[in-house]
């Protein structure tokens, strides 16, 4: 028996000795430890990776395009974002030794990271580098970075008291609302337009196109047939494609320069490191840490395992450990940290099947298509209007999250304004980012975050008001 078969028989028979609440495994076609038939594991299988597909592939084509690299490149570093994802997925289910949490846990690459990405890369650029030198620069930081989350899966029990709901859901709300604006460019052509200044950006072709698509993702997702609102994003973007193809504004050019197979090459854009390019990202893994808890909270819940206790605590250790050794292969694979996803929380409910055994069809599936650079060939040819329209409606998505978790803490004065001046903070540096046009690169990078300026005064706000100045008078006459 594999040694991470015998933990999990370990850890059965001790969630029997202590009696941890479970779900009922009536509502399970297939439990944990259940081995599903082959063909059932792949049919599975294929519906978590299209829940999580576009949510993969997205963050490298706004990074690639805002950064203004090639086809030949973009295509690459999508590749890599997949086989990477199959790889720390497996990591994940598999679990070997501490890391992983040995969940049907699919592992993709973060949202979180996108806005100090490109800030951190147009930074470098605007400095005299170049886009591969910009994307050394964000994957040395990227890979270090790692190494914070890995240290915090050791010290979980202590983040409650000090990254507060307050604080964490401020700061979703802040990467949601500051993406908004990367989504936007987006569905009026993108930065390519934006810099050619010739009337494509924003013109009537984009912007119809762009708000097609929204409007379907939107129907989509209102739907009351599971299916359709689980592929909303994935239809909206096929039937965009379509349209762009009838229109004639797909270029398809470079991908007959691309090879038949694609091998990970780690370091291929080298790697380097900047203080000061580093220090927004510290608290950008904490928060994924925190996420990553929730969502595996999540999975164990759907999975009919326990929610509490030392088997509970064990896991989410394994999981966020698993989550910063993932990120940090991520970066010498050359894209950009994995997280934890929450979208096959909803394929386990919807299937009945929470078996970590899917878990390695799933990621069989997205390392075959990292290797076959047609696939990101062909996405890296999605317009940006078609992008734009899906990702926008994301992005909000990510900022009612944030507004959804700020709602479920007791919202007294302390609070409103932790999170008022918080949002003020971050968005402000977000609207108007040439206040720090003169200051010192480390200064630049580190207040020129939305994300960090707001988690830092988040941060700080709670830590030094006095809880006592949320009393009413009323309460202290009383």
């Amino acid at each position: 028996m594999a040694q991470s078969d015998r933990e999990l028989a370990m850890d059965a028979v001790q969630d029997s000795d202590v009696r941890e609440e479970r779900r009922p495994r009536s509502e399970l076609l297939y439990g944990l430890t259940d081995k599903p038939p082959v063909a059932e594991s792949f049919f599975v299988a294929l519906q978590h990776v299209l829940a999580a597909f576009v949510g993969i592939i997205t963050p490298p084509l706004i990074i690639c395009s805002g950064l203004g690299l090639d086809a030949t490149n973009t295509s690459y570093i999508i590749s890599m974002s997949l086989f990477a994802s199959g790889l720390c997925t497996f990591i994940q289910c598999r679990k070997f030794g501490p890391v992983g949490s040995g969940l049907l846990s699919l592992q993709g690459t973060s949202f979180a990271f996108l806005g100090p990405i490109l800030g951190v890369g147009t930074t470098a650029i605007q400095g005299g580098s170049t886009p591969q030198q910009a994307l050394a620069l964000i994957f040395g930081v990227c890979f270090f970075g790692s190494f914070v989350e890995i240290i915090l899966s050791r010290f979980l029990h202590l983040m409650s008291r000090i990254i507060t709901p307050v604080v964490s859901g401020t700061v979703v709300m802040i990467i949601g609302l500051g993406l908004i604006k990367t989504g936007v460019i987006s569905m009026a052509g993108g930065p390519a337009a934006l810099a050619r200044n010739d009337g494509s950006f924003g013109s009537v072709q984009n912007l119809a196109l762009s708000g097609l698509v929204l409007l379907l993702v939107v129907f989509l997702t209102l739907s009351r047939n599971r299916f359709l609102r689980m592929g909303a994003i994935v239809i909206g973007l096929a039937v965009g494609y379509v349209i762009s193809l009838i229109l004639g504004i797909v270029d398809f050019s470079a991908l007959s320069q691309l090879p038949p197979v694609t091998l990970p090459i780690p370091f291929r854009f080298g790697m380097r490191f900047e203080i000061g390019a580093f220090l927004p990202f510290i608290l950008l893994y904490v928060l994924t840490a925190i996420e990553t808890v929730g969502d595996l909270t999540a999975t164990s819940a759907v999975s009919g395992e326990p929610v509490q206790g030392p088997v509970y605590m064990r896991r989410i250790k394994g999981g966020v450990l698993g989550d910063g050794v993932n990120s940090a292969i991520a970066a010498v694979l050359n894209t950009f940290p994995n997280t934890t996803f929450s979208q096959n929380n909803g394929v386990i409910q919807m299937t009945g099947v929470g078996s970590r055994y899917v878990g390695f069809y799933v990621a069989g599936i997205f390392a075959v298509l990292g290797l076959l650079p047609i696939v990101g060939g062909v996405f890296q040819a999605l317009p940006q209007p078609v992008l734009g329209g899906a990702t926008t409606v994301m992005f909000g998505s990510i900022a009612v999250a944030g507004l959804n978790i700020v709602a479920s803490a007791h919202l007294d004065r302390r609070a409103m304004i932790i999170v008022a001046v918080s949002l003020a903070m971050g968005l402000g540096v977000l609207y108007a980012p040439e206040i720090f046009a003169d200051k010192p690169p480390m200064i630049k990078n580190l207040f020129g975050s939305s994300i960090s300026t707001g988690g830092l005064t988040a941060i700080l706000l709670s830590w030094l008001l006095p809880h006592n100045s949320a009393r009413t008078e009323e309460e202290v006459e009383a």
